[in-house]
């Protein structure tokens, strides 16, 4: 599974791109507990104390935001590309 991170994301997962094993993951939200196994510095900044994504977390599949879809019940794909903003503010 591909996935971007941005801003102290890349920081905490030590890069920008990454190729996660997550053979067998059928939604993003399996997806994402196969990058957090991969790099568990991640945890505390995309899910909250329940273990569900924090609602300020966007994340992407292929471009669109799974907030607006099924969220971790998603449907993925091996090829699909998966990406984690966290907020965005300015001015």
């Amino acid at each position: 599974m591909r996935w971007k991170l941005f801003a102290d994301l890349a920081e905490a997962a030590g890069g920008r791109e990454l190729a996660v094993d997550a053979d067998g993951a059928d939604t993003v939200g399996e997806a994402l507990d196969a990058l957090l196994d991969a790099h568990p510095a991640l945890a505390a900044r995309v899910l909250d104390e329940e273990g569900e994504l924090r609602p300020h977390v966007n994340l992407l599949r292929n471009g669109e935001d799974v907030h607006e879809t099924e969220g971790l019940a998603t449907p993925v794909d091996a090829d699909d590309e998966l990406a984690l903003f966290p907020p965005v503010s300015g001015g």
